[in-house]
């Protein structure tokens, strides 16, 4: 099996406004296989949170069959390890496409990490919105 470290982030400005998502994937040495942010259109910022999670893990299923997903957002983790509650019903949707996606894996575990350790793919999702486009490595 080939595990596979995905760190996503999403931004909104305005939340909701104009927003956009980061993704990064590596692999276990750390070596960043893909990168890239990209306009997702008018949303807040909870739903740019799901929608780079989805986005990335399209994304990490061309590269393995593990995926460990790495979050700053404790309401996106705590959400889909079932510790939160999903009370608006357009979360409710994305939430349920997340969990399907991660299904398609052997195993995808969500990890909070510090907001430091989330820089690259923060920094890809304002370079977005900041460009209005998609940005690539």
């Amino acid at each position: 099996m080939r595990r596979i470290i995905l760190h996503t982030d999403g931004a909104s400005r305005g939340n909701p406004g104009p927003a956009a998502i980061g993704v990064v994937i590596s692999d276990e040495q750390g070596n960043e296989l893909e990168a890239f942010g990209e306009m997702i259109g008018h949303a807040t910022n909870n739903v740019a949170e799901y929608r780079a999670l989805l986005r990335g893990l399209e994304r990490a299923a061309v590269y393995g069959d593990v995926v460990e997903i790495h979050t700053d957002s404790e309401l996106l983790a705590q959400q889909l390890n079932g510790a939160y509650r999903v009370r608006a019903p357009h979360l409710q949707a994305l939430h349920a496409q997340v969990q399907r996606a991660r299904q398609r894996f052997a195993r995808a575990p969500i990890v909070i990490i510090p907001r430091e350790r989330n820089r690259r793919a923060d920094a890809l999702a304002n370079a977005a919105l900041d460009g209005g486009r998609k940005i690539g490595d």
